[in-house]
């Protein structure tokens, strides 16, 4: 029952060429940074990756692509990773965009065994009759388009079948967990970090805080520990690293307003957001 492992590169020793990966977090929040740095020193490549975006800057999973470890992406959000596009585009990459709803119920259909089910969302578009580009052949023109799916009518809606995924591993990060592999998500990285966790064959956690079992309330489990193979406890210094995708800045509050500090700064009329909690 004691899922910890010792190391990042320990648990993903056996991660091989060509695996399927489901990864959770959204931007920059809730991402799995140590796993992914232990997979890129692993070395391997040809990776099948399943998540909302394929990271931001140098961080999160853009670690992988920039390297051309990534072979295939499936999600719903390019945005502006210019090497992402640059790859789509150039035909180094094959991507599969599919709704944002449609790509969580996707694997979390997979992660509960249903193999298939039926969403309104895509009906009419290309999503449901085929032809989004997956490949390009570097010249503009695509050289794999998505094929058609099924559609049904249920009580005088159309909607379109769409398959449950699983794949052969899942990198998650999570603000707490025991060594049962029990697992409580923080704000923002709760969107995609469950659902990846259970699409997932064997499942790695890192987790920000490591508990001993007995510690964490059932009721604030996020996740149950059979979902989760192994659990990587992070160093304070790891826990704390979190970036920020997009800094913005405010004027000066209106009057009878108190602005919000800038990080690191005891007073300064400006506010900041973060999308990595």
């Amino acid at each position: 029952m004691d899922k910890v492992v010792s190391t990042a590169a320990e648990a993903v020793a056996d991660i091989g060429e060509g695996a399927t990966l489901a990864v959770g977090g959204f931007g920059l929040s809730g991402v799995p940074d140590v796993l992914i740095a232990a997979l890129h020193a692993r070395g391997v490549g040809g990776l099948g990756v399943v998540s909302n975006n394929c990271g931001a800057m140098d961080a999160g999973l853009a670690v992988l692509l920039s390297a051309g470890r990534i072979a295939r992406v499936t999600g719903s959000y390019i945005g502006a990773n210019k090497e992402f596009a640059r790859q789509y585009l150039a035909g180094e990459l094959e991507v599969e965009l599919i709704p944002q709803g449609t790509l969580a119920e996707r694997l979390r259909a997979g992660g509960c065994g249903i193999p298939a089910f039926y969403t309104p969302a895509g009906v009419g578009t290309q999503v449901a009759e085929g032809g989004l580009p997956w490949r390009y052949d570097g010249q503009g023109e695509v050289a794999l388009a998505s094929p058609p799916k099924e559609v049904r009518e249920f009580d005088g809606t159309e909607y379109v079948l769409e398959r449950g995924i699983r794949t052969d591993f899942a990198l998650v990060r999570a603000a707490r967990g025991d060594r049962h592999g029990n697992l409580v998500f923080a704000r923002s990285s709760r969107n995609f970090n469950p659902l990846a966790a259970m699409a997932g064959r064997v499942t790695l956690a890192e987790v920000e805080e490591l508990v001993e079992p007995g510690v964490l309330d059932p009721d604030e489990v996020h996740l149950p520990g059979i979902f989760v193979q192994r659990v990587l406890a992070l160093t304070p210094e790891q826990a704390a690293d979190k970036r920020i995708e997009r800094r913005t800045v405010s004027g000066a509050p209106a009057a009878g307003t108190t602005a919000v500090p800038s990080a690191g700064t005891a007073a300064a009329p400006t506010t900041e957001r973060t999308v990595r909690a």
